[in-house]
């Protein structure tokens, strides 16, 4: 094969960044010679495997960027711990047809029953059909706006947070709201209505969201477009870190008495 044509294949390749294509093509062309492949069946094997993987590439990306605190899948949730929660249910969540309609989901339970980690695991799936998606925890939202407000930002960060087609917005209630972050928790609600989903988890319960919100008034006018078209998942079961402390005692006193039980 003439290696002028291949140096310049090879060159080709780095300015098209068909990294993958690179990589395999040596190896994967003295394999059609040897096979005796024709041309369609050549590019027809290193365009698929390098769709494959600037695929994989992408959603890769797009999880890097999507700020998740840690990388939780369905698979690793242990629904047999949580019989409050309908495993079909979330299984249809999965599917991501509630973002096709704008469908928003609201998970609430107390701490440590798995609300971050559904959630989480929902915006990894919707990463993984490469929808836009990203997490960010309440109290650190709040601050963001507040900040942008400020600066005068305001308007340009409710476009960036507007424009994802998932966002999640985690631990509702956990730290307290004045009324200058409710109205403008209230704006990002706004501008997302009816337009895109967005998943809430929240340690309170719909009645105490007046509480959350510092006012009764933007409370019901938040709930009214959270609730409009959305999914609730009331999570009544016990804590996942309550039971991993219990069991790591557990088996600490079960080290302890093996090293001074009483020799025979």
């Amino acid at each position: 094969m003439d290696e002028f044509v291949m140096d310049r294949l090879r060159e080709n390749l780095v300015s098209l960044k068909m990294k993958n294509t690179l990589e395999i093509l040596d190896n994967y062309l003295e394999r059609a010679v040897k096979d005796n492949l024709n041309i369609v069946d050549v590019l027809d094997h290193i365009f698929s495997e390098e769709a494959m993987f600037k695929r994989k590439r992408a959603v890769e990306t797009q999880i890097m960027t999507s700020g998740f605190p840690m990388k939780k899948t369905l698979d690793t949730f242990d629904f047999t711990f949580q019989p409050s929660i309908d495993r079909r249910q979330i299984e249809e969540l999965a599917t991501m047809r509630f973002m096709e309609t704008a469908e928003n989901i609201v998970f609430l339970g107390p701490s440590g029953v798995g609300k971050t980690h559904l959630a989480t695991a929902l915006g990894m799936e919707a990463a993984g059909h490469r929808c836009s998606t990203y997490y960010i925890n309440c109290h650190s939202l709040i601050e963001q706006l507040k900040k942008a407000h400020y600066e005068n930002r305001l308007v340009d960060k409710l476009r960036i947070l507007g424009k994802y087609r998932l966002l999640i917005i985690d631990e509702i209630g956990y730290l307290p709201m004045d009324i200058q972050g409710a109205n403008l928790f209230f704006q990002l609600i706004a501008r997302r209505y009816e337009r895109v989903s967005t998943i809430f988890t929240s340690n309170k319960t719909f009645s105490q969201w007046n509480e959350v919100f510092a006012d009764m008034t933007i409370a019901s006018a938040i709930l009214d477009r959270i609730l409009h078209h959305c999914t609730v998942v009331n999570i009544k079961g016990d804590s996942y870190r309550l039971k991993e402390r219990k069991e790591f005692l557990k088996q600490k006193q079960h080290i302890v008495n093996t090293l001074f039980e009483p020799a025979n």
